[in-house]
């Protein structure tokens, strides 16, 4: 990593992949559905879902609240290889989850990624999601949904740099073992 351009690449992808991680625990599915290439497929074999282009995430996400009670994810870094205007990485995941009919995940992945500089800056060209580990064991412990976000007291009137969360549910990565039963 010897020139500028590298490195505002990688750090650009890093924030991609953290906006995905905001996005899923502020069940955002328009903002995360917007990091997607507009044929950009996320896939979760595990649940099974294959979702291509940016509508089918978005609507695929609307189903969500219907059965989950709450999702935590955490995305640890893993690795960014740039080629030109693309890339692929690495990021570890670990989450859990709970459904309202008390059925509960939790889970160690990894996303597999393929990235594409888009005009408007780096995209997912795809996220295939690899669990390395779950355990259904019930979580006695709470959890809550998000809420709508504020605007910070310091923001210009009208602009609000959070995106809006209109009830779009959450991420799916634990949503076969909490959606099946």
């Amino acid at each position: 990593m010897s020139d500028f351009q590298t490195i505002a690449d990688r750090v650009e992808i890093e924030a991609l992949r953290g906006e995905f991680t905001d996005g899923t625990m502020m069940r955002d599915y328009d903002r995360i559905a917007s990091l997607f290439t507009p044929d950009g497929a996320l896939r979760m074999p595990n649940i099974p879902a294959e979702l291509i282009g940016q509508e089918a995430i978005r609507a695929y996400g609307r189903n969500v609240p219907e059965f989950v009670e709450f999702l935590v994810q955490n995305t640890h870094p893993g690795t960014i290889q740039i080629n030109g205007d693309t890339a692929t990485g690495r990021a570890y995941m670990s989450e859990i989850g709970r459904a309202f009919d008390g059925r509960s995940s939790m889970m160690y992945a990894i996303y597999h990624d393929r990235y594409q500089r888009t005009p408007d800056g780096w995209n997912f060209a795809e996220r295939l999601y690899e669990v390395r580990y779950e355990d259904t064991s019930p979580l006695t412990g709470s959890g809550s949904s998000p809420r709508p976000p504020k605007a910070p007291t310091d923001s210009p009137p009208g602009d609000n740099p959070r995106p809006k969360n209109d009830g779009d549910p959450g991420h799916t990565t634990t949503l076969r073992h909490l959606k099946s039963g």
